[in-house]
């Protein structure tokens, strides 16, 4: 058996911190008025920074009478502290900490090559200052390249809600490589004129000779327009045209013509005028704004997918809008009635279901709405029960909002019963999955529906979103307005 004295070890190796009368390293930190000297030995920092081992190696080093100088004067002593004595006592205390001391600290940690520090840093700045890293997501995601968790904490928050960081003002001080990412990104929640409004707006703001002193569109010159080319040469590819209606197009983009290389706006005039998409846009459509409580932006790119029958979308596919049209929670009583008052006629739709007390989340698409469908696609009829076509539903789970490794996805097999409208349920796909007031359950051996699902049996909804799946064809569509 192996005991373990941490906590003494740790106590030990502060008295030598607080003691250090065999010190053989002076640490200068800071710059001008607020700098500071830090006394520490060379084998414990060895020991415990790989940066150190190499940076205090006998090759590299400057000695004062036997002492080793070391200068770093882009940390601060309170950032320099904290370093010290979790690298003497394995102890760290941010709870008095501004936050802006607390990124500075995961910024040394990083050059210091401290991983272990700089895991549970990102790790508490998402946990415990959430509110504070999405104020400052440009601040960090132009500097901190590196802390990929807290960079994709940064991303995923921007994209799930866009508007508080493209009004800041730090919006404009955008590294170019960020916003290349967010544009590229399909579950970036913008509608498409919103981002060429974005870009044109970072774009000068960005080139030398406009911004304040010059952004009177009016009064540039040639050499103007020449130098915004530059500036967004990279860009115009990833501007989504075929989500850009055409009067957006008539006042937005057109004023901006002389930016954009030659052929490659004639193919954006022709998508709007002839109905030809353009070869140089290789996205696909964005699906819009998708206001879910229950699942991220990305995963409703894969429900797209699935809707299309295809593994991933390309520029030719529809143009896909949600709009929420009933959202229910444990707290308010979920029932029938009023999921049938909101949720009714022949209409395609998507709902989400978050069950009480459980990581999954099922959800089900039905090309021809829930209840009072209509006779168009009424198949049969078994008393009260009312039976409807379909051969495009499907039903899905999956274990948390956010995994898409592994959802399950379950089509419909037989097509005449796809869905059931019946008095007793708010839906019901054919027996696999169905609510009755407050309660989901789910079948998925029943066989109308393939069966693929995890976690048959009944849950208590703790919140449920419905939406109607508005799906356009993109060309046909601009060339209607």
């Amino acid at each position: 058996m192996t005991t373990t004295f941490y906590p003494s070890l740790s106590n030990d190796f502060s008295l030598i911190l607080n003691d250090s009368d065999d010190f053989n390293v002076i640490i200068q930190v800071g710059e001008n008025q607020n700098m500071k000297e830090f006394q520490a030995h060379s084998t414990i920092l060895r020991a415990r920074s790989p940066y150190f081992k190499s940076a205090l190696s006998t090759r590299w080093v400057t000695k004062k009478n036997n002492i080793i100088m070391f200068y770093k004067p882009n940390i601060t002593p309170i950032v320099f502290e904290m370093i010290l004595k979790y690298i003497y006592t394995g102890v760290l205390d941010l709870s008095e900490q501004l936050c802006e001391d607390i990124l500075g600290l995961l910024a040394a940690s990083d050059e210091l090559l401290l991983e272990e520090l700089v895991e549970y840093l990102q790790d508490y700045l998402i946990g415990q200052k959430k509110n504070w890293v999405q104020q400052n997501s440009v601040l960090i995601l132009n500097n901190f390249a590196r802390c990929k968790k807290l960079q994709n904490f940064c991303f995923e928050t921007i994209c799930e809600n866009s508007q508080p960081f493209i009004t800041s003002k730090t919006f404009f001080s955008l590294n170019k490589d960020i916003l290349y990412s967010l544009l590229e990104r399909d579950d970036f929640q913008i509608e498409d004129d919103v981002a060429w409004d974005c870009l044109i707006k970072w774009g000068i703001e960005q080139t030398p000779g406009l911004g304040n002193e010059n952004s009177v569109k009016s009064n540039w010159n040639d050499e103007n327009f020449e130098a915004l080319k530059k500036t967004l040469n990279q860009f115009i590819p990833l501007i989504r045209f075929v989500g850009i209606s055409h009067i957006d197009f008539l006042n937005k983009v057109q004023p901006y013509k002389d930016i954009f290389p030659d052929n490659i706006y004639k193919e954006i005039e022709d998508f709007y005028f002839k109905g030809v998409l353009p070869k140089i846009t290789i996205l696909p459509p964005r699906i819009g704004i998708f206001e879910s409580k229950i699942i991220k932006p990305k995963l409703a790119n894969i429900i797209v997918n699935w809707i299309n029958k295809k593994d991933y979308r390309t520029i030719n596919d529809s143009y896909y809008k949600f709009k929420l049209i009933y959202h229910n929670t444990y707290h308010n009583r979920i029932n029938n009635h009023s999921f049938k008052n909101k949720c009714n006629g022949q209409v395609a739709s998507l709902v989400l279901i978050k069950p009480l007390f459980s990581n999954r989340v099922f959800g089900g698409y039905s090309s021809v709405g829930f209840n009072s469908i209509g006779d168009n696609n009424f198949i049969l009829k078994d008393d009260d029960d009312e039976y409807y076509y379909s051969s495009d539903n499907f039903i899905f789970s999956f274990k948390n909002g956010e995994d898409t490794q592994n959802m399950k996805i379950s089509r419909v097999l037989n097509h005449s019963k796809a869905i059931l409208d019946e008095y007793n349920c708010g839906f019901n796909f054919g027996g696999s999955l169905y609510m009755k007031n407050g309660n989901l359950c789910v079948n998925n051996k029943c066989g109308n529906y393939k069966y693929n699902l995890d976690g048959n049996g009944n849950y208590t909804i703790k919140e449920i979103e419905t939406f109607i799946v508005d799906k356009q064809f993109i060309h046909l569509s601009l060339l209607n307005q």
